[in-house]
């Protein structure tokens, strides 16, 4: 009999509905965190209150309605992961966004009411990051210190380089490269002042061209080190020539920093065609769960901008998501924690 466990799944969060106001709530909440707008208090809460939240939730809200289906479809993912997760190993799976429901508070409330004594907090970003591993950490044991200060719990670290994920991620790409120019790996942006904010030594990040390369401390808790050694194992278990793929960085928001992670995926889907790449596979190893990132700013968007750049084929590789192979790995993964 497998020993059974309490594990809490976390993921970043959604509107809980389509409606201007729910979508409102959600980017204030999550643009008010200050490790995702890391700016003094009063900048932040400015550019937040007269550049982004009068008009970023109406578009925002109409590109959920693109991909919405009955509701969030990150929830409805993680969700999926937690249920085949529970399935597999007989464990309490839950899950809690960072941001709105369901809430990290109300289900700590529940475990104290349940009297649960231990916990396994695993948050689904395989990638260190200030704006999202660390804020959840900081906020998960906020939130138990002041609610339920004698639960137990262990904090499971990003999983980047786990041989497990990368083969479960390398299965998940196979079935869609043959016959592609290139594969590109797009992960989430972040500004690149992240980057040096992160790096605890304050010395190493940044610092040169090939400081992502060097194995120490510093690069290990590094966004951009820690997407390049996915990308690179993935590349060697898929036998990919160095020339058959590239990273590119998505989704960065200008108004916030204008210097983000290079190069920049929108960018580059424009440029390929014009240099002989015209059939390409795009996969977003950020998230696990496909969001509006992956199904929205990805599969369509991104879509036709390769299209009318002149690409011919696009072939989107969809998250991880309830894949048998990262399941596996999710049980390997916490069992070890």
């Amino acid at each position: 009999m497998k020993q059974n466990k309490n594990i809490l799944l976390i993921n970043l969060g959604s509107p809980k509905s389509l409606k201007t106001t729910d979508v409102k709530l959600y980017l204030k909440e999550f643009l008010s965190d200050d490790l995702v707008i890391d700016l003094p208090k009063p900048i932040q809460q400015l550019i937040l209150h007269l550049f982004i939240l009068p008009f970023r939730p109406k578009k925002t809200k109409e590109a959920y309605k693109k991909i919405w289906n009955n509701g969030s479809p990150l929830i409805q993912n993680t969700t999926k992961i937690a249920i085949a997760l529970k399935n597999k190993t007989g464990w309490n799976v839950d899950i809690a966004m960072r941001y709105q429901q369901p809430s990290i508070t109300n289900t700590i409330i529940r475990y104290k009411n349940e009297g649960i004594k231990k916990l396994t907090v695993l948050p689904l970003y395989p990638h260190n990051a200030i704006s999202t591993t660390l804020s959840t950490e900081i906020e998960i044991k906020k939130i138990i210190n002041n609610i339920y200060p004698n639960l137990k719990i262990t904090y499971v670290k990003p999983f980047y380089n786990n041989t497990l994920y990368i083969d479960a991620l390398s299965k998940s790409i196979k079935p869609y490269i043959n016959n592609i120019d290139k594969l590109i790996f797009s992960y989430h942006g972040i500004p690149e002042r992240h980057i040096k904010k992160g790096d605890k030594s304050s010395s190493h990040c940044m610092t040169n061209s090939n400081c992502c390369e060097v194995n120490c401390l510093s690069s290990q808790n590094c966004y951009k080190s820690n997407v390049i050694t996915t990308s690179k194992m993935c590349a060697k278990n898929l036998n990919l020539n160095i020339t058959k793929w590239q990273i590119a960085f998505q989704s960065r928001v200008s108004i916030i920093d204008p210097n983000w992670l290079k190069p920049y995926t929108d960018i580059e889907l424009e440029k390929l065609p014009k240099n002989g790449i015209k059939k390409i596979a795009i996969v977003c190893p950020s998230f696990v769960a496909d969001c509006l990132e992956t199904l929205e700013e990805i599969n369509l968007r991104a879509r036709k901008t390769f299209l009318d750049a002149g690409g011919k084929k696009f072939e989107f590789i969809p998250c991880l998501n309830d894949n048998k192979y990262f399941i596996s790995a999710l049980e390997q993964i916490i069992s070890n924690s």
